[in-house]
């Protein structure tokens, strides 16, 4: 009598290449997704100090404009002069009348550099453009 043993080890295969694929590939995604969400916050801008100040949510902070030391003006990663900016800005009100501006100036900037940026602001339809800062006891740290 033959005896037809059967092999317990190629019954069951799983093939943990595909797994280990899809793994990655979320990985990678998950790792682009917060890293192109801290572009704006990570710009080399040293902000000042300010007892109230508090983020508005970032479904309102659309527009984000950053001012260097040197008075650079930078938007999404884009180094622009201020009619650049008064185009832009204008182009946003014409598209979003609600539109929400933040000015993230460096607190080693000259003020007359932060001021051309809020009156480019105005200039260009938003009526209460937003002066980004951090908490005083955040400054500390």
């Amino acid at each position: 009598m033959l005896f037809h043993e059967e092999d317990s080890e190629s019954a069951i295969h799983i093939d943990f290449v595909p797994m280990a694929d899809v793994l990655f590939n979320l990985l990678i995604f998950f790792l682009l997704a917060t890293t192109i969400a801290q572009v704006e916050r990570e710009m080399n801008v040293a902000l000042p100090t300010a007892g109230a100040s508090a983020p508005i949510s970032q479904e309102l902070r659309e527009l984000i404009i950053n001012i260097d030391k040197d008075g650079k003006i930078t938007v999404a990663g884009r180094a622009m002069q201020l009619n650049e900016l008064h185009d832009q800005i204008a182009t946003a009100v014409k598209n979003n009348p609600r539109q929400k501006v933040s000015v993230r100036g460096d607190r080693n900037t000259t003020y007359a550099n932060v001021a051309a940026v809020l009156d480019t602001c105005k200039a260009a339809g938003i009526s209460e453009p937003y002066l980004d800062t951090i908490p005083i006891n955040a400054a500390a740290r």
